[in-house]
């Protein structure tokens, strides 16, 4: 027979699922014992001492004991949230050859799928009548996955921003084509939702705005050539329809293409 004895350096309260039915907010409270909160889906709005968190769907928030926090906003509808309160023992009772975890306070989960599991592991063994120390293992593990991914925002922002340049530059060399975001997204091989985010958040414009701005840049260019025709500078800057590019290239000039080409050859001929 084989026993062995464990030492863990925490202690699990208790543990839970919260689904918002899209009213109420989070209580203003002062705890002794951390938690642990990981958000499935939707946003948590919640405020500690003087720092206030936007826990988005797939972020963990590490919760100091006797620290006041309190929800800022009324719980979305769409809330859902894994929570978890803990004791940390001190440090005496931890293995001597245990590997520290350091956990962030409030950071993106880089194996969202395996927390999620873990959460949902700890909330059924803790159904069952007689506790064991499943519970703390499975929080240790729950911690273990948090602490891997540290910087793991920071890594996902630098290659979001490169995925962002590369479409850039298929935008700048193929506006002429037929362009769209699905399309860019399936010549860079990546989730069109994902693209269209991280460009937004390195250009500050969607990509839809981007290919239409290239488009009316080469469209100011060729308007010069007295020998093209309207249709014929719509078609080769990438619009099927006269109209509709009368229509965006008003909105990003403030003048429709006829009146932008009288303006710009006046002041031309006016230069010389």
């Amino acid at each position: 027979m084989l026993e062995l004895s464990i030492a863990l350096p925490i202690k699990v309260q208790n543990g839970g699922l919260f689904i918002s039915r899209g009213v109420g907010r989070h209580p203003a409270r002062k705890l002794t014992s951390w938690e642990i909160i990981f958000v499935e889906k939707g946003t948590l709005t919640i405020r500690e001492e003087n720092r206030l968190f936007e826990v988005k769907a797939g972020e963990s928030l590490l919760l100091w004991p006797k620290r006041r926090h309190v929800g800022t906003e009324d719980f979305p509808a769409d809330l859902r949230f894994y929570w978890l309160h803990f004791e940390v023992k001190p440090e005496s009772s931890a293995l001597p050859e245990a590997s520290p975890l350091t956990i962030e306070q409030h950071c993106c989960v880089r194996d969202v799928p395996s927390v999620i599991a873990l959460f949902r592991q700890f909330l059924s063994e803790q159904e069952k009548l007689q506790r064991s120390v499943a519970l703390e293992m499975l929080l240790l593990l729950i911690l273990q996955q948090i602490s891997l991914s540290a910087g793991y925002e920071d890594r996902a922002d630098e290659a979001g921003a490169a995925l962002a340049w590369k479409a850039k530059q298929l935008i700048r060399t193929q506006f002429h084509l037929p362009l769209s975001t699905s399309l860019l997204a399936k010549s860079l091989h990546c989730n069109a939702d994902y693209l269209g985010r991280v460009f937004r958040r390195t250009f500050h414009l969607t990509l839809t705005e981007a290919i239409h701005r290239q488009r009316v840049r080469a469209a100011e260019k060729m308007l010069l050539n007295d020998s093209a025709s309207l249709t014929e500078v719509a078609t080769r800057c990438g619009f099927n329809d006269v109209g509709y590019f009368r229509q965006i290239f008003s909105k990003h000039t403030g003048l429709t293409p006829a009146v932008w080409k009288r303006r710009y050859c006046k002041e031309h001929i006016n230069s010389g």
